[in-house]
């Protein structure tokens, strides 16, 4: 069993409008843009990231916003549902500013003993807010949402599946424990982590697969202190039977990405070095930075590129 594994680090999703896609986090959720870039493979697609006022690991939602992409269609095979934590007790006051924004989907439901309100992203993305006392990460708290009511990061994702076993048995090994279960629900944690800590399998033998679109999540990636401990944790996956990719640098973080046995892209990102490496910590998120192999392109990239609201 690894112990390297501290929770999650990112998600990214696919979008179909920039400006909607920035709109709605950093207004309506009051979460910070912490760096505007570009896809690595298709420079002509922003890369939004949208986290705490540093982009600490698990805190980090991430899109790639496709103009004219197609709807995702939502079954197994993905992660279904991304959660945030939030402070006790202010679920009302998010019920009432999602359903003064215009936000779908709004339901209250209970899992696990917690108190929740889910909600649909601009494309059909499935999210929730979840109550939790213990949760101590710092929040944003210039986005126009009271410091105490703030989103903390990352509390969970729920993946679903036709068959959970054998992503349970992987988790295990990556370090989660079953902590509880309730009806087709499995719930695993790592200890020792992040805050981010948590992931849930929903079983769904028999359903639909998921089709890649707008709405969907495109992976999901756990955090590893630095590239020594991802290293191993590449060996050990490896060794094991994964077919793991070699280290990619994204600037911000190195990344290894190998695909699950229930059809979902797990990463592997490390901490370092962070999301101040090319801005100073006060101005993160504002200037459109790009990757060295595509800084020839910058002229003609913000030009074409959809602009966006700070």
């Amino acid at each position: 069993m690894l112990d390297q594994i501290k929770g999650l680090h990112h998600v990214t999703s696919m979008a179909s409008d920039a400006r909607r896609n920035n709109e709605f986090f950093t207004k309506k959720l009051g979460l910070r843009r912490v760096k505007k870039t570009v896809n690595f493979d298709a420079p002509d697609v922003y890369h939004l990231y949208y986290a705490d006022e540093v982009g600490t690991p698990g805190s980090v939602m991430t899109y790639f916003p496709f103009p004219n992409i197609g709807k995702g269609r939502h079954g197994v095979g993905e992660v279904g549902t991304t959660v945030y934590s939030v402070p006790e007790g202010t679920l009302g006051y998010w019920e009432k500013r999602l359903a003064d924004e215009g936000v779908a989907g709004l339901s209250r439901e209970e899992t696990f003993g917690e108190k929740r309100l889910a909600f649909a992203g601009p494309d059909g993305d499935g999210f929730a807010l979840v109550e939790d006392k213990a949760d101590g990460r710092a929040p944003w708290a210039k986005g126009g949402v009271p410091a105490d009511e703030a989103i903390r990061g990352f509390h969970s994702v729920q993946l679903r599946l036709r068959d959970g076993g054998a992503t349970e048995e992987l988790l295990k090994f990556m370090g989660y424990q079953e902590v509880d279960k309730s009806g087709n629900v499995r719930r695993l944690a790592v200890k020792n982590g992040n805050g981010a800590d948590i992931v849930d399998i929903e079983s769904l033998p028999g359903a639909a697969f998921a089709n890649l679109g707008a709405g969907s999540v495109h992976h999901v990636a756990f955090a590893v202190e630095n590239r020594a401990r991802q290293l191993e944790v590449r060996k050990a996956l490896m060794d094991t039977g994964y077919q793991v990719t070699p280290v990619i640098d994204r600037d911000y973080f190195w990344a290894i990405y190998f695909r699950t046995p229930g059809g979902v892209l797990f990463e592997m990102a490390t901490n370092e070095p962070g999301f101040d490496r090319d801005e100073d910590t006060a101005h993160l998120g504002e200037a459109l930075k790009l990757p060295a192999q595509h800084q020839h392109l910058r002229p003609y990239l913000e030009q074409h590129l959809q602009k966006l609201e700070d």
